[in-house]
């Protein structure tokens, strides 16, 4: 856990914003009666029937570092039936839908039960509306039966969806405390097409305050834990989706990212998650502070326990939803039917360290035994010290706060809520409430053009299919103990196509510690040393040990291809199987 000497380390970068005009405890206090109703409504919305009793109380598991997943299975809290249905892929899932042997209502309440649990665990979930789930898989249960057909690729698949996506008449905050009013006029385009296809919907999950974290801390619901490892954090900014979708509380979960918001919640906490090139998965209709900002745009993508299931959904998404007759900004472009590549036929670079922050040991270890199976199986894998890193991350920190905090700081002032461990480091990206000017804001355009370019260069130059890399410097870390962005946020400057997928290895503090080798490293820079020296074995069991992989920009086909190689074939991980 985080020291003194952290803590002022920590403190040591809050220079670029001196956080005036955001706080006010007098207007914050008017919110607090929102605030508890708030929670009370989602403690209420839960079926006491499909509710379990916390083998102790969660305060004391996640001192102990629980693993909620392991003890699902081992307590048995679902029947034999239900963990059959959860724990099917998601085309087997739909076949027994559209072939009679399952009801929509049956699977839907499997999904209900098991989302519920993962929400008494790890508190992934900022709203339930079960009942409405119930009575949308009736409905298609009444049109299976009446026409003898589904009414849909995704018929009867429970879908889960990050809050800050809108979702007609219901609330729409993002976790700032001045909207906690704010309800959706209507539905966001994602799930406008994913309800036209037959998808149910009952649950919409955690995010950190501002979006900008890799963490969950919010004044909603507080902070969303790690299925694997209470202790540790679930990532974000798609928190609640990351632990929700690796517990198995849903089929697909729908999330976001700007600068890792997918893959990290999906690294640390044990499911895939893929972050696709812009313009494929339309984002329009939410909430956020950085609407309109197009230097390095937000992507929609999923997470799925599966990479079958990435490769379906986006599939049926974009060549049956057409997102371009809906949000003008997503491209016609149709997703490609791309076949597992044979591991002889490609070439990987890895990364193993990007310069700036030093993986840990469980890192270092995942990347040697990823690396040692793929080229065992016959894939061409070479070593790459990626160019210009320290200038990719300070550009794309400073597109994140080119408006000097000016909408951070106007939705947060609307109620005066506190501002959060990580969103006071977040706001101190870049330059922080340095307003840039139109002309300065172009020249981190051009920066960013010429760092694509260089990139696709040497992927080009050096026959280069894939990059592998770190998702993170580390294995799932502590509640707001998430600063280095580096490892994920490259590759949204980059705009390339990411899966983070796990590599089925898990945090050991026997085998994962600092060598005394390591033990001599000048640290970089004072990120690297406040990341490194919160990395202690103890306090990290068995976390799930993850990677990355990127394409170039548009073979996001390619990716999940690959992805399916790897995971599948070479590296033998079956997340449906505990």
């Amino acid at each position: 856990m985080a020291t003194a000497q952290s803590e002022e380390l920590y403190k040591s970068f809050l220079t670029k914003d001196d956080f005036f005009g955001y706080e006010d405890p007098e207007k914050y206090a008017k919110y607090i009666p929102k605030l508890e109703a708030y929670r009370q409504r989602l403690a209420d919305a839960i079926p006491k029937e499909l509710a379990t009793t916390l083998p102790k109380p969660r305060d004391e598991l996640i001192a102990e570092q629980f693993d909620a997943v392991d003890y699902l299975y081992k307590a048995k809290l679902l029947s034999p039936k239900e963990f059959e249905i959860t724990d099917t892929p998601a085309a087997t899932l739909l076949q027994n839908i559209a072939s009679g042997k399952w009801t929509s209502v049956e699977v839907f309440k499997a999904f209900a039960k098991r989302a519920i649990l993962a929400h008494q665990f790890t508190n992934c979930a900022m709203e339930f509306f079960v009942d409405e789930g119930l009575k949308r898989a009736e409905e298609l249960d009444a049109y299976y039966k009446e026409h003898g057909k589904t009414m849909g690729p995704l018929h009867g698949m429970p879908i889960s969806v990050k809050e800050h996506v809108a979702y007609k008449g219901k609330p729409l905050h993002a976790c700032y405390v001045g909207l906690i009013d704010n309800i959706a006029t209507e539905d966001s385009v994602g799930l406008q097409i994913m309800k036209k296809m037959g998808a149910v919907f009952y649950v919409r999950t955690s995010q950190p305050q501002t979006l900008m974290q890799l963490d969950s801390g919010n004044n909603f619901t507080g902070l969303t834990k790690n299925p694997f490892n209470l202790l540790l954090s679930s990532g974000g900014s798609s928190s609640g989706e990351g632990a929700l979708v690796a517990f198995g509380g849903s089929v697909i979960g729908l999330g976001s990212d700007i600068g890792g918001s997918i893959r990290a919640p999906a690294a640390y906490s044990g499911c895939h998650g893929f972050r696709p090139t812009t313009r494929r998965i339309s984002l329009m209709g939410g909430a956020s502070a950085l609407g309109g900002q197009e230097s390095v745009p937000a992507v929609a993508g999923p997470f799925a326990r599966t990479v079958d299931d990435i490769d379906l959904w986006m599939k049926h998404y974009i060549n049956d939803g057409k997102p371009w007759d809906y949000d003008t900004w997503s491209i016609p472009m149709p997703w490609r039917e791309v076949t597992k590549p044979n591991a002889k036929d490609i070439t990987i670079a890895v990364i193993r360290d990007d310069g700036l922050v030093r993986p840990s040991p469980p890192i270092r270890r995942g990347l040697n035994e990823v690396v040692s199976k793929l080229k065992a199986a016959g894939v061409n894998v070479i070593e790459f010290t990626p160019p210009n890193t320290k200038l990719a991350y300070e550009t794309i920190n400073n597109m994140y706060t080119c408006d000097g905090n000016y909408k951070q700081r106007e939705m947060l002032a609307e109620s005066g809520e506190p501002l959060t461990k990580l969103t006071k480091w977040n706001l101190n990206f870049g330059q922080g409430s340095k307003h840039y000017t139109v002309y300065e804001n172009r020249s981190l355009n051009v920066i960013r053009d010429e760092l694509r370019t260089e990139y696709n260069d040497y992927m080009v130059k050096n026959k280069v299919d894939f990059i592998l890399s770190p998702a993170y410097n580390n294995v799932a870390p502590h509640s707001e103990e998430v600063y280095n962005w580096s490892y994920t946020a490259l590759f949204n400057i980059l705009d390339l196509p990411t899966l983070a997928f796990q590599t089925g290895l898990r945090q050991d503090p026997e085998l994962d510690v600092w060598t005394e080798e390591d033990k001599k490293h000048v640290y970089r820079s004072d990120l690297e040393q406040l990341e490194n020296e919160n990395y202690k074995p103890d306090e990290f069991k068995g976390a799930p040990i993850a990677l990355q992989l990127s394409a170039r920009r548009y073979f996001d086909e390619e990716v999940i291809g690959a992805g399916k190689l790897i995971v599948d074939d070479i590296l033998k991980v079956d997340l449906l199987k505990q």
